[in-house]
């Protein structure tokens, strides 16, 4: 096997087929650039998760003149049911599942909302009073959630047991469906990329029938003949992921390091350096489709 012929062989082919090998290194391109962000956008949720779930709190809400709970029987909470709430909280039984807790009265939750919804309009219409008072639990495992709140859920004095987590797996959620949409598009245009593969591979071969023809009277092997037609194959795909992993590391470096990050310092986002995790892995991706492709289409059509 002649490898110098073989290159040659498959020069060649990418010669005569330029608008073809053009359209599936576009196609591959953008299923690559799918897959990718599909890829990223798992990671950029596994961070986010690491980052935030050691930092959500419970919040034990207390009674108010509003509250509807039977815990309260439309009573503001006592100084004796605040006492021992916070007695529950210091507790042996409980000790082992608490990192720390904090009481948030109404002023200071008025405080901390004005800090969190300083640019919005609802700062001038809420009032201290329709703020409930709270203690903030930090747990050691914010897994054991359901521990705190079959303790505190049926106390006096006790309006609601919240886990926060819960407000922040709804965006995750989010993230997780535009995952998934990028998946589905992904998958759909993988498919398109190899029937592209395919023809394009299949075009090349009809036009060099002669050649293969004579290749195989005098005796070539099987994989001096399909070699080049699958190096064609594997360029096309290798320019489309090369393509795709340059232009994932771009929307990284400026739209999520250098705009997102800046302007949210607190949130913790993925990096440039998570492509170059995932690049190999599209790289991979491409050389086997366009592999599989090509070497289906040849056994069709070329009959070696």
């Amino acid at each position: 096997m002649r490898l110098g012929f073989i290159l040659r062989e498959a020069a060649k082919g990418l010669r005569q087929n330029v608008v073809m090998v053009v359209s599936v290194v576009l196609v591959t391109f953008v299923s690559l650039t799918f897959v990718g962000a599909s890829v990223l956008l798992q990671l950029q949720i596994n961070q986010m998760k690491g980052y935030w779930y050691d930092r959500m709190e419970v919040a034990i809400y207390l009674c108010d003149d509003t509250s509807t709970s039977p815990n309260c029987g439309g009573n503001e909470v006592t100084d004796a049911q605040r006492q021992n709430i916070e007695k529950i909280l210091k507790s042996e039984q409980l000790a082992p599942y608490i990192k720390e807790y904090a009481y948030e009265s109404k002023d200071q939750a008025y405080k901390n909302f004005r800090d969190q919804y300083e640019n919005s309009s609802l700062v001038d219409q809420i009032t201290p009073a329709q703020l409930p008072e709270s203690f903030r639990v930090a747990l050691v495992d914010p897994e054991k959630y359901p521990v705190i709140n079959e303790a505190f859920s049926t106390v006096d004095g006790v309006d609601s047991v919240i886990d926060q987590r819960d407000l922040l797996e709804k965006v995750f959620q989010l993230v997780r469906v535009a995952s998934a949409a990028a998946a589905v598009v992904a998958i759909v245009m993988i498919v398109c990329a190899v029937l592209l593969t395919g023809t394009t591979i299949q075009l090349s071969a009809m036009h060099r029938r002669l050649e293969t023809t004579i290749m195989r009277l005098v005796g070539a092997s099987k994989a001096t003949i399909q070699l080049p037609f699958i190096i064609e194959g594997v360029i096309a795909s290798l320019i489309g992921g090369l393509l795709a992993s340059g232009t994932l590391w771009l929307l990284l470096k400026f739209l999520v390091e250098d705009k997102l990050a800046s302007e949210n310092v607190g949130v913790a986002f993925i990096s440039t350096g998570e492509v170059w995790l995932v690049a190999p892995v599209l790289l991979i991706i491409g050389i086997v489709l366009a592999t599989i492709s090509s070497v289906v289409t040849l056994k069709r059509y070329l009959k070696v």
